[in-house]
């Protein structure tokens, strides 16, 4: 038996398939775990040494659909149920 060219023909089993977290052909067949971000485990797998990689999936890399309005609200106390109070126009306030 050799360790080339003949024994790379026999591989044809897939021990990776798509995670349903991440989208990275990383979730192992058997092992149940997806080597990328962890899955199914509760927090997404992140390492220190792995500084791009924290980048790449960090917050703001997304679409924010929640994030992107909170420092909006928050400059404005978190109302709700309310309208704004009524802006006082320059000239008002001069004369």
């Amino acid at each position: 038996m050799t360790k080339g060219t003949s024994s790379f023909g026999k591989r044809h089993s897939k021990t990776h398939t798509t995670c349903r977290r991440c989208g990275k052909v990383s979730f192992h067949l058997q092992k149940k775990v997806c080597s990328s971000c962890g899955y199914p485990g509760a927090k997404m797998k992140r390492f220190n040494w792995g500084e791009k990689s924290k980048r790449r999936r960090t917050t703001g890399t997304g679409r924010m659909s929640y994030m992107k309005t909170v420092s909006r609200r928050f400059k404005n106390g978190f109302r709700e149920n309310t309208t704004a109070p009524p802006k006082v126009k320059a000239a008002a306030a001069s004369s």
